[in-house]
């Protein structure tokens, strides 16, 4: 029985120690990826940056302090030796599956979400039905685009214009905050993360919506954006949504269709297809004459078809 602990302690010793070189590794070439990535960009928009750059060498600083007064004064004792231990094993572990996460949901769609969950524990039931990117109109995709983030073909993730004119807003309507979530945020959102907004999830989401764009195509962020979105009470993806609003596949909505459904999604429990307010109706017009601005793009064109 020692013989068999003795042995799986030393296995377990030697997973943390792979474990930990592998995080280290992967970290590594996550900060060099992004500068080689976005180096041009940073270097576009340095000035904008500073203040950020600020902040997280003021953030380096203070984690070097900690960790030195960690090793000097407080490694020797047993108590918060075993405790800072078991959270930086728990970062590993945590750190390592949002890897397996990011890489599984390029293959398929997720099982479950945060947010379905919440809806089933919430009463408002769940239906669903994950569908293949071919299985969903062009004009729904064309609607969802035009609606929600006409730019996405061409940014990385983020639409700063859009941010700075939402936090100018929030600023004078402190009550009435507007967002400006690009399809990649909202898709890192839904697809690892939850609904309500604090500070944590919003950091959570701008890494996660940086993972997703590096590592998935924009049609691929599409796809699951389209097959996760919650588009009704306990709706859940455009498919679910075409067969319980108009009877019928999302594959065979009409323009006008694609553009009611689309209308809704900025808050698709309080503003519904059926019945449709003159708030809804208005947005399907705009929604339309968008559709029509901007399918001539070529850009446009390759995520649609």
């Amino acid at each position: 029985m020692q013989e068999r602990t003795a042995r799986f302690r030393k296995t377990l010793d030697f997973f943390w120690n792979i474990s930990d070189k592998l995080v280290l590794t992967l970290i590594l070439f996550q900060l060099v990826y992004f500068l080689i990535l976005y180096f041009s960009e940073l270097k576009e928009r340095k000035a904008e940056l500073i203040p950020f750059l600020t902040w997280f060498i003021v953030f380096l600083a203070a984690t070097a302090l900690l960790v030195g007064i960690y090793k000097i004064y407080f490694q020797k004792k047993d108590t918060i030796r075993r405790v800072v231990t078991a959270f930086y094993r728990i970062f590993i572990v945590a750190y390592l599956l949002q890897w397996f996460f990011v890489l599984l949901y390029w293959f398929i769609n997720p099982p479950l979400t945060f947010t379905q969950i919440s809806s089933w524990i919430a009463g408002h039931g769940l239906k669903r039905d994950y569908v293949d990117y071919d299985a969903i109109s062009p004009n729904l995709k064309l609607a969802v685009l035009a609606s929600e983030d006409q730019l996405f073909p061409d940014h990385d993730g983020f639409d700063i214009k859009a941010i700075k004119l939402a936090l100018k807003y929030n600023k004078i309507r402190p009550k009435r905050s507007k967002g400006a979530s690009t399809i990649s945020q909202q898709t890192a959102k839904n697809c690892f993360l939850w609904q309500r907004r604090n500070f944590i999830r919003k950091g959570l989401e701008v890494y996660f919506t940086f993972m997703i764009e590096t590592f998935w195509s924009k049609k691929k962020i599409l796809n699951r954006y389209l097959n996760v979105i919650e588009t009704g009470k306990g709706l859940f993806g455009m498919e679910a949504a075409a067969r319980y609003y108009f009877n019928k596949p999302a594959k065979a909505l009409t323009r006008t269709e694609s553009a009611m459904i689309a209308a809704c999604l900025p808050n698709p429990r309080k503003y519904t297809v059926k019945p449709m307010s003159a708030y809804v109706r208005s947005r399907v017009e705009y929604i339309l004459v968008q559709m029509n601005n901007i399918e001539p793009d070529p850009d446009i064109q390759s995520l649609i078809r």
